[in-house]
């Protein structure tokens, strides 16, 4: 077994030089381009009790999260594997502010298995979110912020699709749906398997014009989707036909604000649709089955934390970011090497060369540098009664 220590389980992954280094150059740059916008980092711990992890978006990942038991409390605790329910908590307890608020994250999360998204156990997970305003300007900002963080990251050619998991909510209330039926065609709307809708729809025995409407939000999808849905959806509640007139609203504003980003709609998509109020969104990159970002509206997610407000957000992984971006390397001076020596001009030197943005290492007793093994190009000599810069043999 010995031969095996070095193995990792399943979807973790160690990041070694000079990944490493480009990831922490991103999560810096993205960092402060949300602090330009207003939003504040908060930093959500890694360990919660089970029951303020599976609260709103957490429902969606109880079996993504792994479980034991608080040796102190004996209650059960969760790694987190979203950190949307901890934000909130952020929000409605310890903030507690009347006005907007924006919060920003960056940090590992852990799940069980590979659900696809991030392509790993351990997303390096980012996100920004808005509570405190219900309107298309906050999900717009957010839409917007998500489109910069895709453009940092080297990730070109990416669309949006749009939704609004008010239109099918809508739809199957007015079709009197139980929460299993509506459950059922839930599942198989998402699949959109047509003859498996029109017979979950005759077992349900709805009538017409409910029945059709139902049935076309399968075809409902594509650059035109919101003008067929006007007429298809004519006969809808008022409900639905306010879904449809928001999910407007906001592609009319996006298009005042990134009228270079492709949007397309689908009114099948309804990611996170326990507990999605209002507009879902994903980005893709052309060739890419799975998302890169998601995101969406999901208000009074801290009505659990005794405050409910109206909430917008998106999150990604990092790391699956850089993966499908085109990023180039950071270029910087090859790294200088210095001898072992307390000597106080060499020691003013180097502190100098370092706070100027270099690299200096120093060589240990006994321990030769490969020059291109360290980055190293240029090494310190004293020369003439100072230490100067010379290239490296």
């Amino acid at each position: 077994m010995d031969e095996e220590r070095w193995l990792l389980p399943v979807g973790i992954e160690e990041i070694l030089p000079p990944q490493a280094d480009t990831i922490e150059a991103l999560r810096r740059e993205l960092l402060d381009l949300y602090c330009s916008w207003g939003y504040e980092l908060v930093v959500p711990p890694f360990i919660d009790y089970l029951e303020s992890l599976l609260t709103g978006t957490g429902h969606d990942l109880e079996l993504q999260t792994f479980k034991l038991t608080d040796q102190a409390t004996g209650r059960l605790l969760g790694v987190r594997a979203d950190m949307t329910p901890q934000v909130a908590r952020i929000d409605a307890h310890h903030l507690r502010r009347a006005g907007a608020t924006r919060l920003c994250y960056l940090g590992t999360v852990l799940h069980t298995r590979s659900d696809g998204f991030a392509g790993t156990r351990s997303p390096l997970q980012l996100g920004a979110e808005i509570y405190g305003h219900a309107g298309p300007e906050s999900d717009v900002e957010i839409l917007r912020l998500l489109m910069l963080t895709l453009g940092a990251a080297g990730v070109r050619s990416a669309y949006l699709d749009l939704g609004h998991v008010g239109i099918f909510r809508g739809l199957a209330r007015q079709a009197g749906l139980t929460h299993s039926q509506e459950m059922a065609l839930f599942a198989v709307l998402q699949r959109k398997a047509v003859p498996e809708i029109e017979a979950l729809i005759a077992e349900c025995r709805v009538a017409e014009p409910i029945a059709g409407m139902l049935l076309a939000l399968a075809e409902l999808s594509g650059d035109d989707a919101l003008d067929r849905a006007a007429e298809v959806l004519a006969d809808a509640e008022p409900e639905v036909r306010a879904a449809l007139e928001y999910l407007r609203r906001v592609a009319e504003e996006m298009q005042r604000w990134l009228p270079e980003v492709p949007v397309h709609f689908d009114l099948a998509e309804l990611r996170g649709y326990h507990y999605k109020t209002g507009v879902v969104f994903a980005a893709f990159v052309p060739g890419w089955g799975q998302e890169v970002a998601r995101g969406g509206r999901y208000d009074h997610i801290g009505s659990v934390f005794g405050r409910a407000r109206p909430a917008v957000g998106f999150s990604a992984d990092l790391k699956g970011l850089l993966r499908h971006g085109q990023r180039a390397p950071r270029t910087e001076p090859p790294a200088i090497l210095a001898p072992w020596s307390n000597d106080p001009a060499l020691q003013e030197e180097v502190a100098r060369l370092r706070r100027g943005g270099r690299r200096v290492i120093a060589e240990l007793p006994g321990q030769a540098v490969a020059s291109a093994e360290s980055g190293c190009g240029e090494r310190l000599v004293h020369h003439l009664g100072r230490w100067t810069l010379v290239p490296c043999d």
